[in-house]
């Protein structure tokens, strides 16, 4: 009997470990985002409420680095796991623009090697985020 008393509680306290070590290693989820969207030719500035991916990848620094090619040394990033398109139309565009606008949207994250055909895998804040014209909304799924 405190065999198995015994054997539950390992089992219990083994759960509970794993559990939280799975949550410390990575926390990268989907994420709102509220993006602007502005044409220098258009009247307006499109404010999208979407999701990105964001959060916490764990990652470990080899002591052998040194003798690693480049290619070899790059980190898992937070970064789409499956992700839908959507294109909305900026309004107030003269006819020879092109109103549209496409963008992902994050439906699950995962940690992996950043994939530039699909994401900006550099984090240099080089673009401001917000409108200098008159807003639209636009939440995805509905328009305003």
């Amino acid at each position: 009997m405190q065999n198995k008393v015994s054997m539950t509680a390992i089992f219990l306290i083994s759960m509970l470990f794993g559990l939280l070590c799975g949550q410390a290693t990575s926390f990268c989820i989907p994420t709102e985002y509220m993006m602007h969207v502005e044409r220098k030719e258009c009247d307006y500035c499109l404010t999208i409420n979407t999701t990105v991916c964001a959060g916490y990848c764990m990652t470990r620094d080899i002591n052998g680095k040194q003798f690693l090619p480049k290619y070899a040394l790059s980190q898992d990033v937070c970064t789409y796991g499956d992700f839908i398109y959507k294109t909305v139309e900026i309004p107030g565009c003269p006819r020879h623009v092109s109103p549209y606008f496409s963008f992902p949207i994050a439906v699950s994250c995962k940690c992996g090697k950043c994939n530039t055909d699909y994401s900006d895998c550099v984090h240099e804040i080089t673009k401001t985020n917000y409108c200098t014209k008159p807003q639209q909304s636009y939440l995805v799924g509905v328009s305003i």
